[in-house]
């Protein structure tokens, strides 16, 4: 996993407009295999080849959500980081993540109201230049005073 700023915690206090965050990963089959253990979900899409290759796929795609799952790690590693309460998520899947793809998860600070400590994120996943990913995101920052 590749990321632009180390791990840790951005207190509400130092947040800013604009402020972005990212972490880069290839998406492997183990990772796949992985969250459909985790996860429960084993539709073959996600693990079965010949079963994939007949859908409108093409191949085998990894879960919409293990691409989402990144764009967690960066809110909950980087921005605000450590700390961090989700409050909402929403998001919409663009195109399919497939086993060897080098996904981008991007937050970017789109609004702050410091005095209920709240951040809103803009979140996308790209892939060689194309998003798969968009949404939003709502997030209750640690603060100095409080944490």
């Amino acid at each position: 996993m590749l990321d632009n700023f180390p791990r840790g915690t951005i207190c509400i206090e130092d947040i800013e407009m604009g402020m972005m965050r990212y972490v880069r990963k290839v998406v492997t089959d183990e990772d796949i295999q992985k969250f459909a253990e985790v996860s429960t979900d084993r539709n073959p899409v996600h693990l079965d080849d010949d079963y994939a290759q007949d859908t409108i796929f093409q191949g085998r795609i990894a879960h919409g959500m293990l691409t989402a799952g990144l764009v967690s790690a960066v809110i909950g590693e980087q921005l605000p980081g450590h700390g961090t309460i989700y409050m909402s998520q929403n998001l919409k899947f663009l195109a399919p993540v497939r086993p060897g793809d080098l996904v981008t998860a991007e937050v970017e600070v789109i609004g702050i109201e410091i005095g209920k400590r709240r951040v809103q994120l803009d979140c996308r996943c790209i892939v060689d230049g194309k998003k798969v990913l968009v949404g939003e995101a709502m997030v209750m920052a640690p603060s100095r005073k409080f944490d």
